[in-house]
């Protein structure tokens, strides 16, 4: 088995291991993204702060396994990798399919070992006991499918022109999706950690109103910021996102850990 100090686990990718962190914050993709996309996000959180970013199948170092199709699979497939890393305080931070993925983990852990992220952060996505408002699109015909994605503006254009790249891309988009438009909302009592939504000013899929409806699945505080942008703001408003969200985890990175200081094991899959 070879080392990467990279490589927590094929779930988790560390760039910057820190094992004095005060807090570890965890950050989930959205549709079609790699753990790549927060990457640089390492060089600017506080110093306290150890970032951990989720590598989902079928992306990124894990681009040949096989892909999940729902929200709760993948909640349950991350449980024990995840487990072994919260020997401190954490937090989670997700965008669109990763804000639901994030709050989906949380639900799981209060339910199954009665832990909760001292903070969550969720991006670009509507409330999740909210209705579907969008028609489903996951399984249209591939010229359809590809237009819905241009009118998202999350893939370059030179993306979609390269046919060897959409022909890699199409099933984990697909998969995505389908994980996203059949994900179906169980009751449960709200999380008790604070909870703070992020969206763009410009964005036509999830409006302020449907962002704000988050503060029902929380009986602690609630807070939400709007950006300039569309549902990728978290790339054209990158800077200032990045800003509030340090603001925010600055108050836990100053605490001391209470548990004794631990590096991730750093390893890839033999």
């Amino acid at each position: 088995m070879t080392k990467n100090t990279e490589t927590a686990a094929p779930w988790l990718i560390v760039p910057r291991p820190n094992p004095a962190a005060a807090l570890r914050l965890f950050c989930f993709p959205y549709a079609g993204g790699a753990a790549r996309v927060y990457r640089s996000w390492a060089e600017h959180l506080p110093d306290g702060v150890e970032l951990c970013l989720v590598e989902l199948p079928g992306r990124g170092t894990r681009m040949w396994e096989p892909r999940l199709t729902s929200i709760l699979s993948v909640a349950e497939a991350l449980e024990p990798t995840l487990l072994a890393a919260l020997d401190r305080p954490f937090a989670f931070f997700g965008h669109s399919m990763g804000a639901v993925t994030a709050f989906e983990v949380a639900r799981r852990l209060r339910r199954r070992h009665g832990r909760q992220p001292a903070h969550l952060f969720v991006s670009g996505s509507a409330a999740p006991h909210l209705p579907r408002i969008h028609p489903v699109t996951y399984d249209l015909p591939e010229d359809e499918f590809i237009e819905h994605l241009v009118s998202l503006n999350g893939t370059p254009r030179e993306v979609h022109e390269n046919a060897s790249l959409m022909e890699l891309l199409l099933p984990l988009l697909r998969a995505d999706f389908q994980a996203v438009q059949t994900y179906a909302w169980q009751e449960e009592p709200p999380l008790s950690c604070p909870v703070h939504a992020f969206g763009g000013l410009e964005d036509a899929n999830v409006s302020r109103e449907r962002l704000a409806a988050w503060r029902e699945q929380t009986t602690a505080s609630f807070s939400l910021r709007m950006f300039p942008g569309d549902h990728f703001f978290i790339n054209t408003s990158g800077p200032v996102l990045l800003e509030v969200l340090s603001s925010e985890l600055r108050r836990y990175a100053a605490r001391p850990c209470a548990g004794l200081p631990r590096r991730l094991e750093a390893s890839t899959p033999a």
